[in-house]
């Protein structure tokens, strides 16, 4: 794969950017049909002068590939406004058979952000016709914008060159997926939150980082919890990592682990966990064996993750 100005290519075949349009290649196709991830969300494009993102799902109908476009513009906040446009989804065709294509008209507003197809190709067929070597290219063309913005009608917004996008989607390799962290005399602590060390996993190092006595809304009732996402381990896309994981509190006794799943697309120095992570009452019982001799185990678990880049 390599860049030009209008123009991209997958396995030496090119393709050509349309104006108002976004494609998204995604590499790692069978981590995305049977793995826990079951969603890819594109990164913002622009398209007649707002911002734009869309999804592929697979999650939503037994069997089937979902798409939805989500207007994402900094304009669009608030109740007073709306936008009318008409969103062209394709599956490419990378072995020159016919694309599968769906057009819809859709109204966004304040209650309305995302509109979609529930069922825009059959897992069957994507797999025997549109994806080769695990890759898939899907292109979200937005055409026909009606905007609404303070109640005044705004139509001269200009066409705008198509961009491009890949997609890496990986399984994380067990042996790497990991981390644990050890806190003793956890009782001794006095500030307000405490991290851990950094760890690599992936493509960057991460941290975690934990409220004894909670943070917001778990202040003085829960135990809060977050991973951190820090820099880069080598020379990478400067767009966000997409992660899918478990923060867990390990039970030192039965291994009966509290932990919760949850998903997260990370930009630089960013967060995301939980404010009420794990009530303390349960944390301090003995029974729950969280906290034994003044010592806790906190970790995460990595299932899968990825990287985008432009083309």
């Amino acid at each position: 794969m390599f860049v030009h100005l209008h123009v991209f290519y997958v396995d030496n075949i090119k393709y050509k950017k349309r104006n108002n349009s976004h494609f998204m290649l995604v590499d790692g196709m069978s981590t995305l049909l049977t793995e826990s991830a079951k969603n890819c969300e594109s990164m913002d494009f622009h398209a007649f002068g707002l911002k734009w993102k869309f999804n592929i799902r697979l999650d939503l109908v037994k069997d089937y590939l979902s798409a939805y476009l989500t207007i994402a513009d900094e304009k669009c906040t608030g109740s007073n406004w709306g936008v009318t446009c008409c969103f062209n989804l394709s599956v490419i065709s990378q072995i020159g058979e016919f694309d599968i294509c769906t057009a819809s008209v859709f109204s966004f507003d304040s209650n309305h952000v995302s509109w979609g197809v529930s069922s825009l190709i059959s897992q069957d067929m994507l797999k025997q016709k549109f994806i080769v070597n695990d890759k898939a290219v899907f292109c979200a063309e937005i055409t026909g914008v009606v905007p609404l913005f303070l109640n005044v009608i705004i139509n001269t917004f200009s066409p705008t060159m198509g961009t491009a996008e890949r997609v890496k989607l990986m399984k994380v390799p067990r042996n790497n997926s990991r981390f644990t962290w050890k806190i003793t005399q956890f009782s001794s602590f006095s500030g307000e939150s405490h991290s851990s060390y950094e760890f690599t996993c992936g493509p960057r190092r991460w941290y975690l980082e934990m409220y004894p006595k909670g943070y917001l809304e778990g202040k003085g009732n829960s135990l809060s919890l977050f991973l951190h996402a820090s820099d880069f381990v080598s020379k990478a896309p400067v767009e966000a990592t997409s992660a899918i994981y478990k923060l867990r509190v390990l039970d030192q006794h039965k291994r009966n682990h509290h932990e919760i799943n949850t998903a997260h697309r990370f930009t630089s120095n960013t967060r995301w966990g939980f404010n009420k992570f794990l009530e303390l009452e349960e944390l301090h019982k003995a029974s729950n064996g969280f906290l034994v001799n003044d010592a806790i185990y906190i970790g995460v678990e990595f299932l899968s993750m990825a990287t985008r880049e432009y083309l």
